[in-house]
């Protein structure tokens, strides 16, 4: 991308004295003549870049602007690089990690091993979830509108957006788009997408909202959990809710209290506790389990039934 390659210009001549353009195409793997027009954007920008020909001439920063050339601190480059380097996590190639090279040209610290932080944001569905990550960025470059299948609790339904941000949160990665059967601007999750593909349609970028990811607002609660759980599943109450979701009684059970926001989540939730936990309060929600557990009681008792029946038949010529 070309903004990339401006940063990674600007990164090396604030940290070389003289550059050539050669140097910098050979670098970033473009023409001289887009280096030049590189370079006539970054004078655009007001940074005060010079050129000189002849033997020692090349690209260099004014004198007078040698004092910025501690835009960045150690730390904070740092902090750049752990960024770029999670998202080849992601997308499974080494483009970012290119461009902490180019960045880092001049200073080996950052590149022998001293970086602290970490950051891997690939996940069980990378092989599925790089494609649909590459396909959204070059719709979004190009202003491409984007058709798929989706999945949501209501159902299935095909899908065509106007796609404005590639968004990470909770652990996922979700598109912010126009909906054109909505005509609203809605959030989709990319693990629930299915045949995504390019549509025929340009659309024009239109001033656009960024999405309001606090959490009360996608997570509205509303559903006031408490039960008691054994004393084994601490450390699942404590990495899903943290340490004050609840208090230890005198038998050694805790007992849980927090909002929940999805009934059907928080089913499935407890039932992976299977007989360590009992819900206690909402009282329909305890009855809509009970009756789970009977008829799931049943199907088994059916099942067994009919196996013990067929081991018992005698078979007939």
């Amino acid at each position: 991308m070309k903004i990339d390659r401006l940063i990674g210009i600007l990164s090396i001549l604030l940290q070389k004295d003289v550059v050539t353009a050669p140097y910098l195409a050979e670098q970033f793997e473009v023409s001289r003549r887009t280096i030049n027009r590189d370079i006539e954007d970054l004078c655009k920008a007001g940074i005060p870049i010079m050129t000189r020909q002849g033997v020692n001439g090349g690209i260099s920063i004014m004198e007078n602007y040698r004092m910025e050339r501690t835009l960045l601190t150690n730390a904070e480059m740092q902090d750049i690089l752990a960024g770029l380097r999670s998202l080849d996590s992601v997308n499974g190639t080494n483009r970012y990690g290119q461009l902490m090279e180019k960045l880092s040209v001049g200073s080996s610290d950052f590149m022998t091993g001293n970086q602290s932080v970490l950051i891997d944001l690939s996940s069980w569905y990378k092989d599925s979830l790089a494609p649909k990550i590459e396909l959204i960025r070059s719709a979004i470059d190009n202003c491409l509108e984007l058709s798929f299948l989706y999945y949501s609790p209501k159902g299935e339904s095909i899908r065509t957006i106007e796609p404005y941000y590639l968004i990470f949160r909770w652990s996922s990665w979700y598109v912010w788009g126009l909906c054109k059967s909505r005509r609203d601007f809605r959030l989709f999750k990319l693990n629930r997408m299915d045949k995504l593909q390019f549509s025929d349609n340009i659309f024009t970028r239109q001033p656009a909202a960024l999405p309001n990811l606090k959490n009360e607002q996608i997570f509205p609660g509303g559903i006031r959990v408490k039960a008691l759980f054994d004393a084994k599943c601490k450390w699942r109450l404590v990495e899903d809710f943290g340490t004050e979701c609840f208090e230890v009684q005198d038998d050694g059970r805790l007992l849980f209290h927090a909002d929940y926001t999805d009934k059907e989540n928080l089913i499935t939730w407890l039932l992976s506790f299977r007989d360590q936990v009992e819900l206690l309060e909402p009282e329909e929600i305890r009855k809509e389990i009970c009756s789970a557990l009977t008829s799931t009681l049943k199907q088994y008792q059916t099942e067994q039934e009919r196996k013990g029946k067929n081991r018992h038949e005698i078979p007939l010529d």
